[in-house]
Parts: C-alpha cells; structure tokens; sequence
C-alpha cells in the first residue's frame, strides 16, 4: 500500500487508525439498499453472477487472458480463471462475455464533480456521479472542490444508495494565496493554512490540494497539519517547484509537466511566473534536469496524476468531436465549448502543441522509472472534458505516448487504488476484492477507442446499465 503519509515521520499511531478508517472503501452496498430512483439504473442485482468467456485485463499489468470466467458472489469476486477451469455456481446469472473485455472499476484520481467553460462554473450534483458510473469509474478523488459541502453530501447520499455514483474521496477547498479565484481558500500565512485543513479535516475532506499562488511557509505548514491528522495532501503548483514540494513532504503531484516551474532560470522564490510555460518548450524530457525531477519524486514516493485529456483541449483541433459529449452537454454550455474551440484552432498558439507531446513523454519516463502514475479527468478547462468520457479519453492518450493498454490501464485503475490507499480492496480483478468492474463491448486493447463501449459497470457487484445512465444526463452537462 503506497501510504507515505501515514508512516514513519509523519504520523503517530492514532492519526494511522484515523487515516486507515477514512482510507477504506465504503460499506458494500447491495442492490437491496438502493432507493427506486436509484432501482432504475441497475441491469443486474443477483446474488451470484458468472461473466463466462470473457477477455480480462485485470490491472495489474499483466498480460491480457482470452476466455476467462469471473464469479461474483455478493459484493466480492470469488473467482477468477479460465472458462474450461473455473466452475460456475448453480443458479449463477450467467453473462455471455464472448467479443467483450472486462477491467477494474476505475479510479480516477483527478475527478472534480463541478464543471467550466470559458464563460460558466457549474456544480453538477446530478450529471457527474452518473457520468462517471456511465464510463466505468467506480472510485473518485474530487481533487480540488468548488462545492465542498455539495460533495460531502454527494458522498453521503451515494454511500446510503440514495443516489448512483462512485466511491468518493473528497478533497477540500483548494488552498491558494492571495489572488487566487474566488471560491478558493486564500491563506495568508502558515497559521491561516494549519487553521484550514484542521477545519475540513473535521468536516469530512480526506485530502487537501495546493493551488498556484501558495508559498513555500504555507504549504509546508499545511502538509505538516494533514499529516499530523493522518490524511494526505497533493497540488496543483506553479509558486513552488515539483522538488521543493517533495522536500516538504507531499504525497503527490497533478499534471506532471505542464506545471513544474522549477526549470524557468527567472523564476523568483514562492513566485509563479507566468510565462514559465514558454521556457518549458526548450526543456528536453531526457535532460538531466528532467530526470533529476523524476528521481527526486521517485526516491521519495511521491505520486503523480496525469490528466492529459483536460490538457488536449488547449492543442488546435483536438480532441475529435464526439457526438456523445456534444449530446451530454446543455446547449449553453456545447456553444461555449464549440466557440473556444475554434478560438483555439485559429489562434493556433504553439505553446501547447509543442508541450503536449513531451507531458506524455514526461509520463511515460516517470512510470517506466518505478514512479506511481495514477490518472484523472479533470472536467474543467474550456468544457470539452467530461466527467467519465474524459476518463476513458485518458486511456486513448496514454496508448498514444506508447504505454502498452496493460500499462494504461493499471495506471488508470490500480495505481489510482494505490494512491488513495485502498488497493487491498479495489483497483484489480482478483480473488477476494470488491466487485466493481467494467464490462465492456468489444476489445480496447485492439482498439483503444472501444473502451468508450461500456455496457454494465459492477460496483459492489450491482451491475449498472451504462446506456441507461448516460440517457438519463442527456442536455444536462452545464447545468446539473
């Protein structure tokens, strides 16, 4: 379990009990406690379920297995082997899984439950949780929040079976300095920083994330105050460098290279410069300078979030427009999205066509040095990301900066167990873990685009319907 904020230095015995409890996944959750609202979405609620013949991708990293059997029994898999080996319990609903691919629940790690355009923020207590469901992501961090309260209460009512949606994790407001946007927490010395996260840690949050403008003094005294609490703390940085935040004690990163201003010669102690995205396009992903970075990260276990899918948005003509995003999206938001788009096409700005690429060669170095890569949406930026779609987005992208769709998907489903600490239970396709898994309609390691193919999504053993969650969102994004 990758859990450097709970050990050695930086926790005593009760604060690790706190951080264990929080840390584990909710209560498994049968169909029989799911409200009728909720009733409506579920394709499959039988005590034993057998998916027979099926291609399994278990998140491992191991190598994909033809003809698999997998038996559920309850919320757990029982069973996990070849179809001519593995016997299927007497009165089992058995599922055909000939020409399809089962996988872990994901488990996205950078997945904010409100939603942005150039022009509209939006909390979307409707929209996002079946989304996510809809796509295949069992398990959520909402890295950031906009609404804290709006997500604690998410929580609570998809942990009682009110509502469908994933496993969540809340992390506070974000924690900014002065200048930051408005509904970001702005801290204005150390003290203002421990006061926060005490305040949030009381109120439900599990972890906390750092924005652009925080200072050195305040981050440290804000991971110092998470961790003496026994939970965990991540950023989105640019005032402080990726290696200062690592010798502070950080327990992960978001966005890898678009965000590591620790290569611009200019830049000012607890400063964030803000062209320093210009002087990232000299920087050679196989430097020195680079590798010390991954090293220094490596060496102190610190993870790393990528979520190039929310980044894709700022490169001319990407990604392709698809007609189930421009479907989920209200016509608001769909027009906000389509004018900024061709905003960026004709601008054609070569910042980001020239960073893109070496942000996924920057992911890949740092997975095949022995860094914990984990993945997330991000549904924020110009609107074209979004919750759960933009999940599987990452899978595509992963595959394009030459991971193999093993790799990618252990990035995308175990790793991210083990980044929040709940690995022994979720995040692979093994004996005695929970059942949350994705069913899907042909094969993604073919053809990376046939992930989007989902049909029923396990959580907890409850087959959802896929079709059915995203039908029931159609128009809404933007707006719920």
């Amino acid at each position: 379990m990758f859990v450097r904020a709970l050990t050695g230095r930086f926790a005593g015995p009760a604060a690790l009990g706190l951080a264990l409890f929080l840390a584990a996944p909710a209560a498994a959750q049968p169909a029989s406690a799911l409200s009728e609202s909720a009733l409506r979405f579920v394709a499959y609620d039988d005590p034993v379920i057998a998916i027979v013949g099926v291609q399994v991708v278990d998140g491992t990293g191991a190598a994909p297995r033809d003809g698999q059997t997998v038996v559920i029994e309850g919320s757990r898999i029982t069973a996990v082997g070849p179809a001519s080996e593995t016997a299927v319990p007497d009165g089992a609903m058995r599922i055909d899984g000939a020409g399809h691919t089962l996988i872990p629940g994901l488990v996205g790690v950078h997945n904010h439950t409100f939603y942005t355009t150039a022009a509209r923020h939006s909390q979307m207590n409707t929209t996002s949780p079946r989304l996510y469901l809809a796509a295949g992501v069992t398990t959520i961090r909402t890295t950031g929040s906009y609404s804290p309260y709006s997500e604690i209460n998410m929580r609570r009512a998809i942990d009682a079976g009110e509502i469908v949606g994933p496993r969540m994790h809340i992390t506070g407001p974000y924690i900014s300095g002065a200048g930051a946007s408005t509904y970001m927490t702005q801290v204005a010395n150390p003290e203002d920083a421990r006061r926060v996260v005490a305040y949030w840690a009381e109120e439900g949050a599990t972890w906390f994330k750092a924005y652009t403008r925080i200072s050195r003094a305040e981050l440290g005294a804000a991971i110092e105050e998470a961790h003496r609490l026994g939970l965990r703390f991540t950023g989105h940085l640019c005032s402080v460098t990726f290696q200062e935040a690592v010798d502070l004690g950080i327990d992960s990163l978001e966005h890898g290279f678009f965000t590591n201003t620790e290569y611009h010669e200019a830049k000012e102690p607890d400063e964030c410069p803000p062209d320093f995205r210009n002087s990232l396009r000299d920087i050679e992903v196989d430097s020195d300078a680079v590798t010390n970075t991954i090293s220094h990260m490596v060496d102190n276990e610190v993870a790393l979030t990528s979520t190039l899918a929310v980044y894709e948005l700022s490169v001319p003509g990407r990604p392709p427009l698809e007609d189930r995003n421009l479907d989920a999206l209200s016509p608001g938001a769909r027009d906000e999205y389509l004018n900024r788009r061709n905003e960026i096409a004709e601008a054609r700005d070569p910042v980001f066509q020239a960073l893109f690429p070496k942000a996924q060669a920057f992911e890949y170095r740092f997975f095949h040095a022995g860094g914990l890569l984990a993945a997330g949406v991000d549904p924020t930026g110009n609107g074209g990301a979004l919750p759960g779609f933009g999940d599987q987005r990452n899978y595509e992208l992963l595959l394009e900066a030459e991971f193999m769709p093993a790799e990618a998907l252990q990035v995308m489903s175990l790793n991210g167990a083990r980044v929040l600490g709940v690995d022994d239970e979720l995040g692979s396709i093994e004996v005695g873990k929970l059942a949350d898994l994705v069913l899907i309609d042909g094969d993604p390691v073919a053809d990376p685009f046939q992930i989007r193919n989902v049909v029923t999504v396990f959580k907890d053993g409850v087959g959802y319907d896929s079709a059915r969650l995203i039908a029931s969102v159609r128009g809404l994004v933007g707006l719920e």
